[in-house]
């Protein structure tokens, strides 16, 4: 999953979110420099996106891009279920998704000290592009992954990859539905069990 969805699945919690923002960006003994509520968040991020990759209805969107989209297809998904998310925020979420994005940038920028200088060089983007919100919408989407597609060391045809989703809009929302609604209960089941534990 993207950044909507890992703030999203923090629950409201300030320190997990950070922890599930930079889950990608930490490696190493988390525990020594984090306090315990952000290991809960880098830990819940790395089970997200286990049971994400293993959904087999993640899996399935994704074979129905290899053909076009090859090995770029769970970049794709991703990208793509950030985007329904974000476009039925509503059914999801009590605010406005454009007071969540703000309130969530504000969260960044009150741990900015600790948080590791290559997850700040994605945040700069995140915030100046307003990823939060703009993956809502097929323009947004469509220079996000246009963005990705140039720094990929092959051809990914990643700049196309909004079209294919406009084009099979529907099947996609299935997709996500059916998926978010188990990574939902999986995620809250986990934040419990993680916050316990550690």
């Amino acid at each position: 999953m993207n950044f909507l969805a890992h703030a999203y699945l923090s629950f409201g919690d300030p320190k997990v979110l950070i922890g599930n923002f930079i889950g990608d960006f930490v490696r190493g003994s988390i525990e020594e420099i984090y306090e315990k509520d952000i290991v809960v968040g880098v830990l819940l991020h790395r089970d997200i996106d286990k049971f994400t990759d293993r959904h087999p209805v993640v899996k399935e969107a994704q074979e129905k891009l290899k053909p076009e989209y090859g090995r770029y297809g769970s970049v794709i998904t991703d990208m793509y279920f950030d985007y329904f998310l974000g476009k039925y925020w509503n059914n999801y979420h009590h605010l406005p998704l454009e007071v969540f994005a703000q309130e969530t940038y504000a969260i960044v920028e009150d741990h900015i000290d600790i948080l590791p200088e290559n997850f700040l060089k994605a945040y700069q983007y995140m915030k100046h592009y307003n990823w939060l919100h703009s993956y809502s919408e097929i323009d947004g989407i469509r220079r996000a992954l246009t963005g990705l597609s140039k720094r990929t060391r092959f051809d990914s045809k990643m700049e196309t990859a909004h079209i294919y989703l406009e084009e099979n809009h529907d099947q996609l929302r299935k997709h996500f539905g059916d998926f978010f609604e188990d990574l939902v209960t999986f995620a809250k089941k986990r934040y419990l069990i993680l916050k316990a534990e550690i």
